[in-house]
């Protein structure tokens, strides 16, 4: 979703704020080594791809097939937690999240080891050392948790699930992947029923 998501944030600027929330999709006793899981995994990335003609990278599949790379969503989630401690930018918390996807989806990166961040903290002009401090913070790892745990609250149960928030009122826009034009009818609609043009 993330391509979707970054035209959404250029289309609808100024009449609606981005925000990405982390889930905590694989945490816990769920994580284990992504040879457990590469043949199922296998699969579903071939049907992300016919969807969404997203590709998956060489280097993640040389990296799921040696397998013993372990899949868990807390050490990326804390990272773009940290990042957006730091920015105080929803809009670009928005684009590190999906660098972060990218650095393992498409490059094969570790996304377990801290220093995997510096090369994509770069570009946004974040200082290394700060992230490091912040990302290493127990207030961070707790404000993580905190988010995965919202997010639970929300009733979302699958990733990606996009809500939208007007006023005091959230409504589940997509749950997975949906075409852009799908997404912009969705939200043009909603915004005209509650009269936020």
């Amino acid at each position: 979703m993330s391509p979707v998501i970054s035209r959404v944030q250029a289309d609808f600027a100024g009449r609606l704020d981005v925000s990405v929330l982390c889930g905590g999709m694989l945490t816990g006793a769920q994580t284990a080594p992504i040879a457990e899981t590469w043949h199922d995994l296998k699969k579903e990335l071939a049907d992300v791809k016919k969807a969404t003609g997203v590709e998956i990278g060489a280097a993640f599949i040389a990296l799921a097939e040696e397998g013993t790379y372990v899949y868990d969503s807390e050490p990326p989630s804390r990272a773009i937690v940290a990042f957006r401690q730091i920015t105080q930018n929803p809009a670009r918390a928005v684009a590190f999240a999906q660098a972060v996807q990218l650095a393992l989806f498409r490059d094969g990166m570790d996304l377990n080891d801290p220093t995997t961040y510096n090369a994509l903290l770069a570009p946004f002009g974040v200082d290394a050392t700060e992230f490091h401090r912040r990302f290493a913070a127990l207030e961070t790892a707790r404000a993580t948790q905190q988010e995965f745990a919202a997010v639970a609250r929300i009733g979302v149960q699958g990733f990606p699930t996009s809500v939208v928030r007007l006023g005091e009122q959230g409504y589940v826009l997509a749950l997975g992947y949906q075409p852009y034009e799908l997404v912009q009818q969705g939200l043009e609609q909603l915004l005209r029923e509650n009269g936020a043009q």
